[in-house]
C-alpha cells in the first residue's frame, strides 16, 4: 500500500489546478472521473445534484485509491470529501495527473 503523492492540504503544490478547482470544481471532478473510466461530462454534471454529487465523489475517490493501491477507507474518503471537498478534488487530480497516473488508473 502507498500514500497519495500529495497531502490533502497540498492544494498549492499546483496553483493552476487549485484555481481551476476553486472556480470550476465540476471540471476537475469530471476529469478525475474520466481518469478512472467514468464519463467526464456525466460526472461533471452530477456535481450540481445535491447528495448524488457527494456519493459520486466518494465512488471516484475510492476508484482512484484502488487503481493506485493507496491506503485508505470509505470512512476516510467520506471525511476528506465532507470536510475538504476542494482539497480532496485537487489531491485526486494531482494523483491521476502524476506520471503514469492515467495509465495506471485505466488498467
Amino acid at each position: 500500500m502507498t500514500q497519495f503523492q500529495h497531502g490533502l492540504f497540498g492544494c498549492f503544490d499546483n496553483i493552476g489546478l487549485c484555481l481551476i478547482t476553486y472556480f470550476v470544481p465540476c471540471y476537475t471532478f469530471g476529469k478525475n472521473a474520466e481518469a478512472v473510466g467514468d464519463s467526464c461530462l456525466l460526472c461533471g454534471l452530477i456535481t450540481f445534484v445535491p447528495v448524488v454529487n457527494f456519493v459520486a465523489m466518494i465512488m471516484v475517490r475510492g476508484k482512484i485509491r484502488e487503481s493506485r493501491n493507496i491506503e485508505g477507507s470509505l470512512v476516510s474518503d467520506i471525511l476528506s470529501i465532507w470536510c475538504c471537498t476542494l482539497c480532496s478534488l485537487v489531491q485526486e487530480a494531482q494523483e491521476v495527473q502524476a506520471p503514469g497516473g492515467q495509465a495506471m488508473a485505466r488498467s
